[in-house]
């Protein structure tokens, strides 16, 4: 009886663990098969139009298969677990044809497959003819522990590249002279004093106390709220400045501000009123600037009571609403000598200017105790809005001396009466640099508007835009330019502040200007005569065709000396985070006209612009050590996707001028622009976002940090930028550290310490970088977006790291109104 009882025991394990032939399986087994079968369809049938576009064939048969496979699990059928399988086979061998080693293109090609993969296995035991359940499991385990480690390897950060070491300290400098007539000229160590640190926009501190040995250590030394905080289009981008005890900054409304360097204790603030209404693209002030009127000039201001007393040391702030003002440092109060009771207003002679049209949000530049301002010109409403003039003040007066008009070139005199400069003329919305030494300032020129299209532009107005202008604050006039995009089309306005320095050629150091584009290119010019650097550039020949195509250049010009730009995109490096949404951009990217960089607008379809308007490299610049001779460029990587619409389409669209509607949403520049005056709207998809998802179409990353030999233009390294701790799908914030490298906006600061300290990131985290490596040593989160320009000065003895932190609409970071210092602790 023994033996039978256990021959009984045995028969029963036997059954539990062999195969059913008993039918269609359960209920889970059904639902498993619907979904392969729902998936098959959906990829199945978006793949026919793809393969019909000329794309890629792999959806169509991996659907149909799935499609199948779907349908005979629903039979309860081992047939449809063989067929899945071979779909995930072929996923496989396909993903790894088109992958190689990349990673990130591994995830939306293999996602979804891999857990229908499990899945199938799971309910095989189910199917008539399955395989016991200890393989189905085994296979399981074996499919799951796939899925692991493919998301464990998501945190392995990537995209590390070191080329060469980078430079040790030397004894000498790439520093340049641009003369002694202000404190900016020649910066005391400790301070900040103007926006780029120094006249030659350097953003490096000479201050070594912090270094990557002690730099975890840091901590929140002091935090100040502004007050002025914004629920749309906010985005203050500033760079506050320190000099001597104070720091200075601007706000949002250019409510200007000082504090105590070392507690942020206020000491003084002035509020120009500045309506919302005057708000343009984004609620703007990048920085102020400091000026100290000389000795010989004093005695001018004796009539103006308490001017003298009061007005030696001043901060010079433009307004959203097209002012500039000057008020005391030391007490805030208005400069009653400088124009009007403190102010003039740069929209004279420029004819009709409804708000926000005209605004100043980057810091003037004096040269030669002349104030040269220009302003930024609402993007893409008209083909004729108010002109792009740049102006050039008396610095202690407000007296206009110049007004210098990129469609007028040749003249500089000020208008009057009701003479109006150029409507529609090319505009410089960045900063400028200036040299006192050589009387002259450094002007990146925008485009003339309307910005995607060209046909009505004058020929001065194709000979001066996006271009880098040297002007002589003398006279008006410019001494040399150079063009970055002829007849640009891509909204490809230089946007960098530019940087001067030595540079070292075969014969000897040359006062030179280092300028970088939107499109990544980077130029270096002698700053006197404009002569190119180098290695030079080359002008290539670039797609033809388009909307316009007798307006079109034949060559563009390309930068032998260093490039951000990545190489050009296909298909392969569509993404999403399955296979779904990126098989929607392969087949907007096979709808979609791309010829390569400089791909012409097109009418009939949309077009792929890449990069895209918001870099390479944009407002944030380059920082330079001048000791170890090294640029540190962040950049985006990210390609626009653009329509033309025509003009009865955007009509019913009700695509009007923002001062024809009743109301402002805000949005992204160009998504939904009327361009009114010209035969077509635009309708730029910035980033190129999916609708469903707000996941990029392009492939990770999407930003990077790069170190650049200054003598060479060789890449010494360069880094993915920005985690997706903040960012995912519909707006979610993941809270995951995996370094994919983000959209950034704003630059860094080098200090002799050997320390990157740069915000930038959509990640919502300020970070410090080891200068020789690239690797992060250091990082903090930030209660609001960092998208500014951090800044590092010294105050009794100890150094500080400040940042504004107030977000971006446009980054879709946090809005704030805070503004952080980070020190070491005062034991250390």
């Amino acid at each position: 009886m023994g033996e039978v009882r256990d021959h009984d025991h045995s028969r029963r394990n036997d059954l539990a663990t062999s195969t059913p032939s008993r039918g269609a399986g359960g209920l889970f087994a059904k639902l498993v098969g619907i979904i392969v079968a729902l998936v098959g369809l959906a990829l199945g049938g978006g793949g026919l139009y793809l393969a019909v576009l000329g794309g890629s064939w792999y959806y169509l048969i991996a659907g149909a298969l799935m499609l199948v496979s779907g349908i005979q699990l629903l039979r309860g059928r081992m047939s449809g677990a063989w067929l899945y399988g071979l779909a995930f086979v072929g996923t496989l061998i396909w993903a790894a044809w088109e992958s190689g080693l990349n990673y990130w293109r591994w995830i939306p090609r293999l996602d979804v497959a891999l857990i229908l993969a499990i899945l199938v296995a799971l309910i095989m035991p189910t199917l008539k003819g399955g395989p016991s359940r200890k393989v189905s499991l085994s296979v399981a385990g074996v499919l799951c522990l796939g899925l692991i480690v493919a998301g464990a390897l998501a945190f392995i950060p990537r995209g590390y590249q070191q080329f060469a070491e980078v430079p040790a300290v030397a004894e000498g400098t790439l520093a340049t002279d641009v003369g002694d007539a202000q404190p900016a000229d020649t910066p005391d160590a400790g301070d900040w004093v103007a926006y780029g640190r120094d006249s030659a926009a350097t953003r490096y501190s000479p201050l070594d106390q912090v270094t990557p040995e002690n730099v975890g250590d840091l901590e929140v030394a002091w935090q100040y709220r502004t007050g002025d905080l914004l629920d749309h289009r906010w985005g203050a981008e500033t760079t506050p400045l320190k000099v001597g005890d104070d720091v200075f900054l601007c706000t949002s409304r250019n409510i200007l501000i000082s504090l105590d360097a070392a507690s942020g204790e206020e000491n003084w603030r002035y509020d120009p009123q500045v309506s919302e209404d005057a708000i343009p693209y984004t609620a703007a002030c990048r920085g102020v600037t400091y000026y100290e009127v000389p000795d010989e000039r004093l005695d001018e201001l004796a009539d103006t009571d308490g001017d003298t007393q009061h007005c030696r040391a001043r901060i010079i702030s433009g307004t959203l609403d097209g002012r500039m003002l000057e008020v005391d440092a030391a007490t805030g109060e208005p400069c009653t000598g400088f124009g009007d009771d403190g102010q003039v207003d740069i929209k004279e002679n420029m004819g009709e200017t409804p708000d926000g049209y005209v605004s100043i949000n980057s810091a003037p530049v004096v040269v030669r105790d002349v104030v040269v301002t220009g302003h930024q010109v609402l993007d893409g409403q008209r083909r004729y809005p108010p002109s792009g003039v740049i102006k050039g003040f008396d610095a202690v007066t407000g007296e206009l001396e110049w007004a210098w008009d990129a469609a007028r070139p040749e003249r500089s005199e000020p208008l009057s009466g009701d003479e109006t400069y150029t409507r529609g003329s090319p505009n410089m919305w960045t900063t400028a640099a200036g040299d006192s030494r050589l009387g002259l300032v450094y002007l990146p020129m925008a485009n003339s508007a309307a910005d995607y299209w060209s046909s009505s532009r004058t020929p001065e107005e194709n000979a001066w835009a996006s271009s880098m202008v040297a002007l002589n604050v003398e006279t008006g006039l410019p001494e040399w330019h150079f063009q970055t995009a002829h007849k640009d089309v891509w909204d490809y306005d230089p946007g960098s502040q530019p940087t001067l320095i030595d540079f070292p050629t075969g014969k000897g150091e040359v006062p030179a200007l280092v300028m970088p584009t939107k499109q990544g290119e980077i130029y270096v010019f002698n700053r006197e005569t404009g002569e190119l650097l180098g290695g030079g550039a080359e002008e290539r020949p670039v797609p033809q065709g388009g909307a316009e195509p007798e307006e079109r250049s034949k060559t563009q010009p390309f930068s032998n000396y260093a490039t951000l730009r990545q190489p050009d995109i296909d298909e392969k490096d569509m993404w999403g985070m399955s296979p779904f949404d990126q098989l929607f951009c392969r087949i907007q990217y096979q709808q979609a006209s791309w010829k390569g960089m400089y791909t012409p607008p097109t009418a009939d379809q949309p077009w792929i612009q890449y990069t895209g308007y918001n870099g390479g490299s944009d407002w944030g610049s380059v920082a330079i050590d001048p000791r170890r001779g090294v640029m540190i460029a962040n950049y985006n990587d990210m390609p626009n996707y653009n329509e033309l619409v025509p003009r009865a389409v955007a009509d019913a669209k009700g695509w009007k001028p923002r001062e024809e509607l009743a109301s402002d949403s805000g949005g992204a520049e160009g998504a939904g622009d009327p361009q009114a005056n010209t035969p077509y709207a635009i309708n730029v998809n910035a980033g190129w976002r999916v609708p469903y998802t707000g996941l990029l179409c392009k492939q990770p990353p999407y930003g990077h940090i790069r170190a650049i030999e200054l003598a060479s233009g060789d890449t010494l390294w360069d880094r993915p930028l920005g985690t997706a701790r903040a960012n995912g799908p519909w707006g979610i914030r993941s809270g995951l550290p995996i370094d994919i490298g983000t959209p950034n906006n704003g630059g860094s600061v080098v200090t002799a310490g050997g320390l990157i300290f740069i915000a930038a990131a959509t990640d919502d985290l300020i970070r410090a970088i080891d200068i020789e490596s690239g690797e992060t040593v250091w990082q903090a989160s930030l209660p609001a977006g960092g998208q500014a320009n951090p800044m590092v000065y010294e105050a009794n003895g100890r150094q500080y790291l400040v940042i504004v932190a107030t977000g971006h609409h446009f980054m879709q970071t946090p809005s704030g109104d805070y503004v952080i210092a980070y020190a070491l602790p005062e034991d250390a």
